[in-house]
């Protein structure tokens, strides 16, 4: 990565961040703006609580297929985006798959545990769509989801099967560039799942397939902090809130 695009990654990175901070900050006075109350008490049924509402979908006990579906694309999205911690300090350093040399062979298992649950992801976010805008179960027939609360879960539901679909495409193309003996990318060894889609791309050349990774890569990225700063006027909010709240 040329010193350009760590500047435009430093700027990304710094506007977005501090677009968070700002509503961050407004929310959390709004909430200060209730009495002062000591919660301090009862900690073992609080941890409980956290544990069991934040962590793990007890309100959708009820249906437990469907609290697995929510648990998978709650806890996949928290998990794959540890990676997220790679691509903000590759961005910032210049550098690719930096941790490469340093975890050895775990690295690919952890790539490929985080594409396991990214294909989950995908998965569970079309069978939520589907279950919503076409089949159109009862439950999501209420007037009050009409307008924004429908669309707003449709977009985030969207936003997460696209940025999925990008991890996955970035790693095959990846993953066929190191096959070419490409400088700079790092023999990490085979992503299961992107390995499989890996050969469409094996007829590109080296500078399509650069130019296909980088997009991907830089869509990401872009993506997952145009969501971190949607967070705050969706109702997809708890996904943060859901902890403290618990």
């Amino acid at each position: 990565m040329g010193i350009l695009q760590q500047i435009l990654f430093l700027a990304l990175t710094g506007v977005s961040v501090w677009l968070f901070s700002k509503n961050a900050g407004e929310i959390k006075r709004n909430i200060f703006l209730g009495l002062p109350e000591d919660l301090s008490d009862n900690p073992s049924a609080r941890w409980k609580n956290l544990f069991l509402l934040a962590l793990g979908q007890k309100k959708m006990f009820k249906n437990p297929l469907v609290a697995l579906m929510h648990l998978v694309v709650y806890g996949g999205f928290i998990i794959i985006n540890l990676e997220v911690l790679e691509i903000v300090l590759d961005g910032l350093l210049g550098t690719h798959r930096l941790f490469v040399p340093y975890i050895g062979f775990l690295y690919i298992w952890l790539l490929n545990a985080f594409e396991f649950l990214a294909v989950l992801v995908i998965i569970v976010c079309a069978t939520f769509l589907i279950r919503r805008n076409i089949i159109k179960l009862k439950r999501f027939a209420s007037k009050d989801l009409d307008g924004w609360p429908r669309s707003d879960a449709n977009y985030i539901l969207f936003t997460e099967i696209v940025l999925m679909s990008l991890f996955l495409t970035m790693n095959a193309c990846d993953l066929t560039l190191q096959s070419h003996g490409s400088e700079h990318y790092h023999q990490t060894g085979i992503f299961f799942f992107s390995g499989l889609i890996s050969p469409l791309f094996s007829g590109l050349g080296d500078g399509t397939l650069v130019a296909i990774e980088r997009t991907c890569w830089w869509l990401h990225i872009i993506g997952i902090f145009a969501f971190l700063n949607y967070l705050p006027y969706s109702k997809h909010l708890h996904i943060l809130l859901a902890f403290p709240n618990a």
